[in-house]
């Protein structure tokens, strides 16, 4: 067994011995810190990321949780990732993809990541939703670089499909049924954590991206590695479009990010209480 191996059983094991649940999750959302989206559910535990041996002990003492919730209606069993390890930390790509494999290693079958993000797209708005169906990897780097473990997953995972076909249109109908407006989006990684100029802004759009942010890119990596069915969401807080971009204060962006989760919360709700 390999190290890597190893360590996402350690804490697969961990989560296991406190888990409240009778029955097995088979959906995980992976979601920024202290988000508020987090009320669409009911928490039935909520355990510390520095709780959980070994690779989740992290260097900053981050203040993310490991949740054990429920949905309000169908009463499933779902577990809430709060908070990133962002590769701009200093955290090695492998170690931001543990924890999905250690959700893997749990029997999770779909993962939804929800991360914020700017828009290079001119058409698109502050507060929407991006729907992301493809993805630009501009951060030098990814989670397989080095030996491959191979009950993890395959050597050279299929790519043309990063974000599940069906789920992808199952989502988008839900959203046209509640006539709640989104933007069908490519999505552009990069390592950040200083803000974009803009000559980088025109260039992404130049390349095809509509939004850009700082995590989705390893995890979505990670969870096609591990044959994890994935969906991801872009919540926009600012607005990246070369000729026009300005700096915003973080309270400016808070408030644009209230105003993203305050309109996508019921989507949400739905999405998730659908997921087979």
């Amino acid at each position: 067994m390999t190290e890597q191996k190893k360590n996402i059983k350690l804490s697969a094991e961990y989560i296991q011995s406190v888990s409240p649940f009778k029955s097995n999750a088979k959906t995980a959302v992976f979601i920024y810190e202290n988000s508020n989206l987090i009320k669409e559910f009911n928490t039935v535990k909520k355990i510390k990321y520095s709780e959980i041996p070994p690779e989740f002990n992290t260097d900053d003492k981050s203040k993310g949780s490991f949740i054990f919730a429920q949905t309000k209606k169908e009463k499933k069993n779902i577990f809430i990732l709060n908070g990133f390890l962002n590769f701009y930390n200093g955290y090695k790509m492998r170690h931001l993809a543990h924890p999905v494999y250690v959700l893997k290693e749990l029997g999770i079958k779909n993962l939804i990541i929800i991360d914020e993000v700017g828009h290079l797209n001119p058409r698109f708005k502050i507060g929407g939703t991006a729907l992301i169906y493809d993805h630009i990897n501009l951060m030098g780097d990814n989670p397989l670089i080095g030996k491959n473990d191979y009950s993890i997953g395959t050597r050279f995972p299929d790519m043309s499909e990063p974000y599940d076909e069906k789920w992808f249109l199952k989502n988008s109908a839900i959203m046209r049924e509640k006539k709640y407006e989104f933007y069908q989006s490519v999505y552009i990684g990069v390592t950040g954590p200083e803000t974009e100029t803009e000559a980088e802004c025109r260039f992404y759009r130049e390349t095809g991206a509509d939004v850009l942010g700082y995590s989705l890119v390893p995890l979505n990596i990670a969870a096609v590695h591990a044959q994890i069915k994935c969906s991801a969401f872009g919540l926009i807080t600012r607005e990246l479009v070369a000729d026009r971009l300005t700096e915003i204060s973080e309270k400016e962006k808070s408030a644009n990010l209230t105003k993203a989760e305050k309109a996508f919360a019921p989507v949400l709700f739905e999405i998730v209480e659908s997921v087979g």
